[in-house]
């Protein structure tokens, strides 16, 4: 059943408030009052003295629960406080003992309890759910919170109006009656917060206080003034909510396009404009053997740098991108190391899908952070370099020495450890570093869908 799908949720005059309204509100005159039996007239009269003070009653208590409301706006401008508050006085006013408010989620898909005033304390479960409710002072169990959110979310009358339920009314789940029955309740008012045609949530009241039929009324009209002023709360901080997520939206997008004009004004093009400048002394074909392999070499390292700069640029602003593979990036790398080293440097590609712009670029950066530690760092006679497909979802990129390893003392520090450890958790993938004194160390990415955390194993 999808209780969305429901009739207009327009709030309707609770049958049992005793008051006989017109399309207007206006009170009806008495259908008795034409009669000329005398005790029809008096009896007749007196329903209308009775109405009327119900009416006045229930005005004035719909003002004093405006200015309750904006009071405690003022007094408690959090909106966990101001709840709370609001419950409290709910229970205090209502001579109740129990006051929740039962929320459903953003599709309107499931209910469940944001918070509850039990007798003279405020409760709220843990946020992220999956823990049971707090048994009420006194009570012999645990209340069933999930199964009345699911009586709440699922009755469909309970939608469109008020509902008042006996501590053991048969309508209950029969958790909830046989628990009313144990608190000796003798009412639960439910009502929903309803905000034009949409219903947010729910405000229920437990009573262990008996009145008489006739004296139950204004309890009803009380939750529901209560609740007109809390769904109407609930939905200005929804929507103030909303508008800081979107500013907050905005300013992170400015603040990346701004990123994305200052790496490529500034990087890309200066090392755009140093390529052009080396490369205009390679021409030149006068320089001795030594220069000229430098030049070659700080030609490549620029022609990296700008690519790598406009691929930050395409990560910050995704509609810009190079279009390079991994596998590619990965043997420019290698090449470019081997260029500044004298160490071999074996490399081992499969044939790589792609993994978006975002995965790839963190990858990049962990491959280029681990081959440059390799190379000035190792002192290794061997680098070696694989990368794998695993499952054909995934990746593997291993890169291995057999130099020195890490010195303990540096094994968890370090910018660039710190830098491969953050780029892995960007985008959920683990990373694990495995070294050992004049053993090597192997660098290991492994993105799937699911992840783990850096490790960093040091042997003996």
């Amino acid at each position: 059943m999808n209780p969305t799908a429901r009739p207009s949720t327009t709030a309707e005059q609770p049958a049992h408030s005793g008051c006989d309204v017109t399309e207007r509100g206006r009170l009806t005159p008495p259908k008795d009052a034409a009669s000329n039996d005398p005790e029809v007239l008096r009896a007749a009269l007196i329903r209308e003295s009775n109405e009327r003070r119900r009416a006045e009653c229930r005005a004035n208590m719909q003002t004093e629960v405006v200015k309750l409301a904006l009071d405690l706006l003022v007094r408690e401008p959090d909106v966990e406080g101001f709840f709370g508050a609001l419950c409290k006085t709910m229970v205090e006013e209502s001579d109740s003992h129990t006051c929740a408010l039962w929320l459903l989620d953003d599709e309107a898909e499931h209910c469940e309890l944001w918070m509850a005033y039990v007798k003279d304390r405020l409760f709220m479960p843990p946020k992220g759910g999956g823990a049971p409710c707090e048994a009420t002072e006194g009570g012999p169990r645990k209340f069933p919170c999930e199964t009345l959110a699911h009586h709440l979310f699922t009755h469909r009358q309970g939608w469109t109006q008020t509902i008042e339920y006996g501590g053991g009314d048969p309508r209950l789940p029969a958790l909830i009656q046989d628990f009313g029955r144990q608190m000796a309740w003798d009412a639960i008012v439910a009502t929903p917060l309803l905000i034009g045609n949409r219903v947010l949530g729910w405000m229920t009241v437990c009573s262990t206080v008996f009145l008489e039929p006739e004296s139950r009324w204004w309890r009803v009209v009380l939750i529901e003034a209560i609740a007109r002023q809390a769904a109407l709360a609930l939905h200005h901080n929804r929507l103030m909510d909303l508008n800081r997520r979107e500013e907050r939206r905005k300013a992170i997008l400015e603040e990346r396009n701004r990123l994305a004009r200052d790496i490529h004004d500034n990087l890309a093009q200066g090392f755009g404009a140093i390529l052009m400048q080396l490369q205009a002394a390679q021409r030149e074909g006068t320089l001795p053997p030594q220069a000229a392999r430098n030049i070659d070499i700080a030609v490549d390292l620029a022609r990296t740098h700008m690519v790598e700069a406009r691929r930050s640029v395409g990560a910050l602003r995704p509609n810009v991108s190079e279009g390079e593979k991994l596998s590619k990036a990965i043997k420019r790398l290698a090449d470019l190391g081997q260029k500044t080293s004298s160490i071999p440097i074996d490399v081992h590609l499969d044939e790589l899908p792609r993994f978006g712009d975002g995965v790839e670029r963190e990858v990049i950066g962990i491959a280029q952070e681990a081959i440059t530690n390799a190379v000035r760092h190792s002192r290794a006679q061997r680098i070696t370099i694989r990368a794998s497909t695993v499952s054909s979802i995934g990746l593997r990129l291993s890169v291995a020495d057999d130099g020195r390893g890490i010195p303990r003392e540096r094994s968890a520090s370090g910018f660039g450890m710190t830098s491969m450890q953050e780029r892995a958790d960007r985008i959920g993938a683990s990373l694990t570093i495995v070294t050992a004194p004049r053993s090597g160390t192997e660098v290991v990415l492994a993105w799937e869908p699911t992840s783990l955390p850096t490790q960093v194993h040091a042997l003996n």
